[in-house]
């Protein structure tokens, strides 16, 4: 596809959600194509660089805007409502834009990695997951290791569903160290190091333009201040509030537009669906009413909880990790009910790939995969109010 920014006319700057309404107007227009070819959306990205909304989330001196979640929520949902996959990778970003420089960090790698994602745009996410490991959210020490050299560190190791691989300007790679009694932590590595390959293999039902592929560390080498975060093992015990807040509010604010996505196609629908037999639009039967409502419902619900929480935390107030996963479960599956809805009273018409909402179906189902899934979400929350009632006296 041309890279062209000619459709890219955001908003006067200024006003981020404004600038990312009129951007995502125009990311829809080729959100099928990359969903077809599962190509990443090369140009959004530099229309977003253009728009001056990568640092957005980046502190000010460094370069960003400053914003809160509450904002940042606001601008992902736009985003999703025009290109999910786009929203996706721009979440994971201004996530670590905002949480890295609240870490333990150097103050210069801070400055460094923070800086060129907020000035140049340069891409920032998180590498994980391993084929053996799964998610470490679920405990278990990576296979990928890091060996101490002299003058810094070698990295190697196998990463999967590695989102926007092929866009990153900065990987943040979850490993092991080789000594005696290992420290884990984040080893940063720039985009394209020798050593580094992309295996092309992400092939998913939804949310394919993403990029989620495969990322293989060979012997990569790193100076030793590269070393962002390390700790014992026991020293990481899931994401403190605010990070949890931040993560879970931005990926429900991804879903949550894309069921408003399949809501707004299905009124459409529904108002300009005139049935011979009726000789009226769907939309003035009663039981179409009614089950309308139902999806206004659960999407009420699911703005409720994303704006409460981006004030909450904007004011200082983050809520306990373990409600941070409850909304996000919470809200995905509202997502998932929503457009399952909007399938089921658009028949034949809703699965038909020549309409968006069949391509909203698969990207919504993506919302179940994301850490925290539900069981251990449920689970956590479980144990949090049974242990509030055993300490009662």
């Amino acid at each position: 596809m041309p890279e062209t920014l000619s459709l890219f006319r955001p908003a006067p700057a200024g006003n981020p959600v404004e600038t990312a309404l009129s951007l995502a107007r125009a990311f829809a227009r080729t959100a099928a194509l990359h969903d077809r070819t599962a190509e990443l959306p090369v140009a959004n990205f530099k229309a977003l660089r253009q728009a001056g909304l990568m640092g957005l989330t980046a502190p000010g001196p460094l370069g960003g805007r400053g914003a809160g979640l509450a904002e940042a929520a606001a601008v992902i949902g736009a985003i999703a409502g025009g290109e999910p996959s786009t929203a996706l990778i721009l979440f994971m970003h201004y996530t670590n834009l905002a949480a890295i420089p609240r870490g333990r960090w150097d103050p210069a790698l801070v400055d460094e990695v923070v800086g060129s994602g907020a000035t140049q745009g340069a891409l920032i996410n998180s590498l994980r997951v391993e084929p053996e490991l799964g998610s470490p959210a679920r405990g278990g020490l990576p296979l990928t290791t890091a060996r101490a050299t002299g003058s810094g560190w070698e990295i190697s190791g196998h990463k999967i569903y590695s989102t926007g691989s092929t866009a990153l300007g900065w990987m943040l790679v979850w490993a092991k160290t080789d000594e005696a009694v290992p420290r884990v932590g984040r080893f940063v590595v720039p985009a394209g190091s020798p050593g580094t390959h992309i295996k092309q293999s992400w092939n998913a039902l939804g949310m394919r333009a993403t990029a989620s592929h495969d990322v293989i560390f060979d012997k990569v080498t790193v100076p030793a201040r590269y070393a962002a975060d390390l700790r014992t093992p026991d020293q990481w015990k899931g994401k403190e509030p605010i990070e949890a807040a931040w993560h879970g509010t931005l990926l429900a604010a991804v879903y949550d537009a894309i069921a408003r996505s399949a809501r707004d196609w299905l009124v459409t629908f529904l108002n300009e669906r005139k049935p011979a037999s009726l000789g009226a639009p769907l939309a003035t039967l009663p039981r179409f009413q009614e089950a309308v409502g139902e999806i206004e419902k659960r999407l009420l619900v699911n703005r409720s909880l994303i704006e409460r929480t981006g004030r909450d935390v904007d004011n200082g107030l983050a809520p306990p990790a373990e409600d941070s996963a409850l909304l996000k479960v919470i809200v995905t599956e509202n997502a998932i009910a929503v457009v399952e809805q909007c399938v089921k009273l658009s028949s034949n018409h809703g699965i038909n790939r020549d309409n968006p909402l069949e391509r909203h179906f698969r990207d919504v189902l993506c919302g179940r995969i994301h850490t925290p899934q539900d069981d251990s979400a449920l689970a956590a929350s479980g144990r949090q109010a049974l242990s509030r009632w055993s300490a009662e006296p």
